[in-house]
């Protein structure tokens, strides 16, 4: 069998099935298959593939390794601006998406969309797709896409806070629905809440989409700590 010889850049390997993560990798190479379907096919979406070199010389995904050559997989920059920073996340990644959210960060989610679903709604909103299914982000008809690293939400938020350094904005989005909140005198939202909250608070926000009240309760200490660990300072409502 003809093969090309595939190395992939160290920051890519976890990505890699695990039988390839040790060494470089040889495929199979005919001139009938592109690098974009070699590539994923051991396991590296396109959202993930930053440059491709074919013997040394960068090509476009679409080109055809023949018998003999040396390819070379490197990641995307970073950072990696987006023209209008505007996310979607999938259906496993909901803790992450209200902390987005509570960093001001559009940030759409649904716990009950399918992969059809999410690549539909990206595209007809204009939104990238944030996932760990390396599946769903080998669609090429997905528009946009980026694997989140790390198993905690901590961690990836991490990794999309320095991936993407969105603009932040704390406490201006429903950590809910992501609509956006305004401040609004007590007796607007008074009748929402528990008397013990009537009690003990005198600033609120409300968020204009879904109408659900926020205030600094019990809660405020670690979401601010969220936002210190991200260098954005402490917010003065919420």
């Amino acid at each position: 069998m003809t093969t090309a010889l595939v190395r992939v850049d160290e920051q890519l390997r976890f990505l890699l099935h695990s039988r390839h993560r040790h060494g470089d990798v040889t495929v199979p190479a005919d001139g009938s298959a592109s690098l974009l379907h070699l590539v994923q096919s051991l396991g590296i979406p396109w959202t993930e593939i930053g440059e491709l070199r074919l013997d040394g010389a960068p090509v476009p995904l679409t080109a055809r390794p023949t018998a003999g050559a040396t390819v070379d997989v490197r990641p995307v920059s970073r950072p990696q601006p987006l023209a209008q920073p505007r996310f979607l996340l999938d259906a496993h990644l909901g803790t992450l998406a209200r902390r987005m959210r509570l960093l001001g960060i559009d940030t759409g989610y649904r716990n009950d969309a399918d992969d059809d679903e999410l690549v539909v709604e990206a595209t007809d909103q204009g939104r990238l797709l944030l996932s760990q299914d390396r599946g769903l982000l080998c669609r090429r008809t997905l528009p946009a896409g980026g694997y989140v690293r790390g198993s905690r939400p901590d961690d990836q938020l991490a990794d999309v806070l320095d991936r993407y350094r969105p603009p932040l904005a704390p406490w201006s989005r429903c950590p809910a629905c992501n609509g956006l909140l305004r401040p609004v005198p007590k007796d607007e939202v008074e009748h929402l809440l528990r008397p013990g909250t009537r009690r003990s608070y005198t600033e609120f926000s409300r968020c204009l989409s879904c109408g659900r009240p926020y205030w600094r309760g019990a809660h405020a200490s670690y979401l601010e700590g969220i936002v210190r660990r991200h260098q954005i300072g402490t917010p003065e409502a919420s």
